[in-house]
């Protein structure tokens, strides 16, 4: 049976690790936390939500802790940490392992750039689960997950892949990665500006200023994403291309807003990760490798982002505390966009 490790046992790490574990695969849980490390070793991981309650036992360990050979490993950390994560470990993996991306953003590149395109697997996720505190984590949404070869082709370890994670999330095979990893930046550029704001994504989306100020910046993305070749894939019941900009395009976003705003509202997770890390966890977010990832694709493309390149500011100043997630930060995103 091959070596697991998952790197970063956060709450879709933890997520994950804990039910492959539960499964009977061979899994180790790498986090930097210690007291995270310390409770999932002595105690097990707990999750809870739509699962129900439950303590699973799982082997853990702190990043210095790890030695190789590594067969296959599970990259869930957070995306500004992806460099440093690929210097430690990808010396570490064996020549016929990989490294499956289960982030947000365009990872796979970096991820390529250390242990070459072809050990390098790319994967879509979109369930809901919050890391609440030193071992524990609750689930609040069941989604599949989606992985794809970087070039496209279907191999007989994306369907081993498949047949692992599946006892995690409902897991599927495509052949446009890069279709899923471009959608859920339009998704996460509508994500980021409603988290400029201290309340509900439902709530928030109520305001008109955050629908203008999201339509704007998704379509944005799909622009570069066009420019980049990319066929955009749906993300659930988010559907990108509502963004793209033809003869009615800002009706079919306000549905697809309107849409997000239902679910969130129902959900047990009503606001965005990002609001997590804002309000909560006072710590960075991943806007440079999201919205900012599109700003630097789009000037390479000659592309305009100015709303994307905005939001990047506007979350960089609420992290550093020289500015409130206050309403008034819409106005500001709305008013980047050219007249």
């Amino acid at each position: 049976m091959a070596r697991i490790a998952v790197i970063g046992a956060g709450a879709i790490g933890g997520t994950v690790g804990a039910f492959l574990t539960q499964a009977g695969y061979d899994v180790l849980l790498v986090d930097v936390v210690p007291e995270h490390v310390r409770i999932m070793t002595s105690e097990g991981l707990r999750i809870t939500g739509i699962r129900g309650d439950r303590c699973y036992p799982v082997r853990a360990a702190l990043p210095e802790e790890v030695r190789g050979p590594l067969e296959i490993v599970l990259l869930c950390v957070k995306g500004h940490f992806t460099e440093a994560a690929m210097e430690q470990y990808a010396p570490l993996l064996v020549p016929d392992g990989y490294i499956v991306s289960l982030q947000n953003g365009l990872n796979e590149e970096i991820i390529a750039r250390f242990v070459g395109p072809e050990r390098t697997v790319g994967a879509f996720v979109h369930f809901g689960a919050d890391y609440l505190e030193p071992g524990l984590i609750r689930l609040a949404t069941e989604r599949p997950i989606v992985l794809g070869e970087l070039d496209g082709t279907i191999t007989p370890r994306l369907h081993e892949l498949r047949s692992m994670l599946s006892h995690a999330m409902p897991t599927e095979l495509t052949t446009n990665i890069w279709g899923y990893l471009w959608g859920k930046l339009v998704y996460g550029a509508v994500a980021f500006v409603v988290s400029t704001v201290d309340a509900p994504v439902a709530e928030v989306l109520g305001d008109p200023r955050a629908r203008l100020a999201a339509r704007l910046a998704g379509a944005e993305v799909v622009r570069v994403a066009q420019a980049r070749g990319i066929r955009l894939e749906q993300i659930g019941a988010f559907d990108p291309t509502a963004f793209a900009e033809s003869p009615g395009w800002e009706a079919r976003a306000e549905a697809v807003l309107d849409r997000l705003a239902e679910e969130m509202r129902d959900s047990l997770k009503p606001h965005m990760g990002i609001w997590m890390d804002l309000r909560v966890k006072r710590r960075k977010t991943e806007v440079d490798m999201q919205c900012g990832v599109v700003v630097a694709h789009g000037e390479q493309l000659g592309v305009p982002t100015p709303v994307n390149a905005a939001t990047v500011r506007v979350i960089h100043e609420i992290e550093a505390g020289r500015r409130a997630m206050e309403w008034s930060n819409l106005d500001d995103l709305v008013a980047a966009a050219p007249a």
